[in-house]
């Protein structure tokens, strides 16, 4: 049996609230408003290419020792610092990252999305575990950094998201009403950590990668597009 057909089988839960109870946005990047197909490719494929080559192994024995790697430090700000990776591996990871920038793509339906945020008035924030580099080569893509009030790196709270701490020290930051803000994120351990400090309306983000399996939170509301959010 493969891991696919072993998954359970999760129903959606449809996002259902009011739109005049919310003045603040906060939206994920990597996986939310863009394809995540980017980030698994640079660092499943790219990455472990140029690193087998560096150390004279197989591409699937790099893949395993980094994989390894990558996940003694997943949810810490280690996971996402290219400097780290770069000292770490020998690699220069930002010019590898260049190399194959034109795979980042922005989700369907995310520009429709922010326009209508801020029709409606809302504060709209970009809120991301990103390294500040590597926001900044995915900003120059896309172009959709001048749609946010703000964009704020976990780097600069000193705290990944996954960290509840994360959401008192952003407050402090932004000065948001956490029950009246509204969070979309890919990834259920940020979601838990806001929920954990009083976000009032979590999205799940169960289409992170146009190659992946659509995937719903047992817990949360999802959406596979943001097009589900704009009132009709």
């Amino acid at each position: 049996m493969t891991m696919q057909n072993a998954e359970k089988v999760v129903a959606k839960i449809f996002p259902d609230f009011p739109w005049d109870e919310i003045d603040t946005v906060m939206l994920d990047m990597d996986g939310t408003l863009l394809d995540k197909h980017f980030d698994d490719y640079f660092w499943e494929v790219y990455v472990p290419e140029h690193y087998s080559l560096v150390h004279n192994i197989s591409v699937e024995e790099a893949r395993e020792q980094l994989i390894t790697r990558y996940k003694a430090v997943e949810n810490t700000l280690d996971w996402t610092d290219l400097e780290y990776w770069s000292h770490e591996l020998g690699l220069d990871i930002p010019e590898l990252k260049m190399r194959v920038n034109h795979l980042i793509g922005v989700h369907p339906y995310v520009v429709e999305f922010l326009e209508f945020c801020l029709t409606v008035g809302k504060k709209l924030y970009l809120i991301t575990n990103a390294h500040s580099r590597t926001l900044s080569i995915k900003l120059e893509k896309t172009s959709i950094g001048p749609w946010f009030d703000r964009v704020i790196c976990a780097e600069e709270v000193g705290l990944a998201k996954e960290d509840p701490e994360f959401w008192r020290r952003l407050e402090e930051i932004l000065g948001y009403d956490p029950k009246r803000t509204l969070l979309a994120d890919d990834t259920e351990k940020v979601l838990r950590s806001a929920d954990e400090y009083g976000l009032g309306y979590l999205i799940y983000v169960a289409r992170s990668s146009s190659r992946q399996p659509v995937r719903y939170s047992e817990k949360y509301p999802s959406i596979d597009y943001f097009k589900e959010l704009i009132p009709r």
